[in-house]
């Protein structure tokens, strides 16, 4: 099998995906240099790359997202038969570019310390309630959040 050391620069395609012992896999879209020369269908390449290094394990985990641009250099496998991606071990990894911050497609529930958000792609409105259930109120928005917490812990004496 034919291996090589190399960078390769591709936007991450998917959420990171934990695998067996401690290690990570992910897909990078990785498009040619000389892009403008090829065809307007010509696919992209995909790279499937794995690591088992603690710490980028726990970058990818908890602070990479589909759409960030990587730079992520170890050893090449050349695919063993023709049509299948390519295999990258990655010994560093680098962000070149972050993706813009993902619209929320659903409802999403958030912690705010000792209480509970729900954001709903469909409105700008807010509720919150404490971690216990209890009724907080309902924010105008997002930025509101933190005043309205901030109104019940002086009337409450910061109990949530």
């Amino acid at each position: 099998m034919d291996t090589t050391h190399c960078a390769v620069d591709g936007w991450v395609d998917a959420i990171p995906l934990p695998g067996p012992r401690g290690t990570v896999a992910f897909d990078l879209v990785v498009r040619p240099a000389d892009i403008d020369a090829l065809a307007d269908d010509a696919p992209d390449t995909i790279v499937t790359c794995t690591s088992g290094d603690p710490r980028i394990t726990h970058e990818l985990l908890n602070g990479i997202q589909p759409g960030d641009l990587l730079r992520a250099t170890g050893t090449l496998v050349q695919p063993p038969a023709p049509g299948e991606p390519a295999r990258l071990t990655v010994d560093a990894l680098e962000v070149l570019d972050t993706a813009l911050v993902p619209v929320l497609q659903e409802m999403v529930l958030d912690r705010y310390g000792d209480y509970v958000v729900i954001f709903d792609a469909d409105t700008d409105a807010v509720p919150v309630f404490t971690a216990h259930g209890t009724w907080v109120g309902l924010a105008d928005n997002p930025d509101a959040i933190a005043h309205l917490i901030d109104i019940r812990e002086r009337v409450n004496g910061g109990d949530a």
